[in-house]
């Protein structure tokens, strides 16, 4: 019996020790090379850059002084996706990240954020801004991601397909997602 009992305690110190590894982030560089994939060439070295510290907090990896905000790749999600949007939604999105954290569901922190922003207590741009996403699975030796698909998304505040002359459903094209909102964005797919 204790034999057993020893064996298993040695099984779960091993998964534990093997789970807080696969869960740890890359180093810095690592990270910032990769997030800034997500953005167009000509942007990627200005960029600020959002990742991982060992605590699994999120922080700033360099600060940029660029048009763009990078986000890393979470190591704690299975699949490889990083983002990169202008800093002028940075105040959004960090809301986001922050009612996430505290467990509320899409619904609510869709509709605390769009009350936010309608209140003035929440900076949003009032004007088209871009964001870029990147999914696949990335090689850090070879510093490139593999099977990459890529979205690119440009906000469009309050637009309709009224005003635009866009669709809202895809259609194999650029269509528009959640008109008539403060973040109604324009989805642009393509690799």
């Amino acid at each position: 019996m204790t034999l057993r009992f020893t064996l298993c305690l040695l099984l779960v110190a091993l998964f534990g020790a093997y789970s807080t590894q696969a869960q740890s982030p890359p180093d810095a560089q690592t990270q910032i090379a990769a997030a800034t994939k997500a953005a167009p060439s000509p942007l990627r070295k200005t960029a600020t850059v959002l990742g991982y510290d060992d605590q699994m907090e999120l922080t700033m990896l360099r600060d940029g002084d660029g048009s763009l905000v990078c986000l890393a790749d979470d190591p704690e999600e299975e699949k490889f996706h990083a983002s990169c949007y202008h800093k002028s939604l940075e105040p959004f999105m960090k809301r986001g990240r922050e009612l996430r954290k505290q467990g509320k569901p899409r619904a609510a922190v869709d509709s605390i954020r769009r009350t936010e922003i309608e209140d003035g207590t929440l900076s949003y741009p009032d004007r088209p801004t871009a964001l870029y996403n990147v999914s696949g699975t990335y090689d850090v030796e070879a510093d490139t991601i593999r099977n990459a698909s890529r979205l690119r998304v440009l906000y469009v505040p309050y637009e309709t397909a009224e005003t635009t002359g866009l669709p809202t459903t895809p259609q194999g094209g650029p269509w528009l997602m959640e008109p008539g909102t403060p973040w109604a964005h324009v989805m642009i797919p393509g690799q």
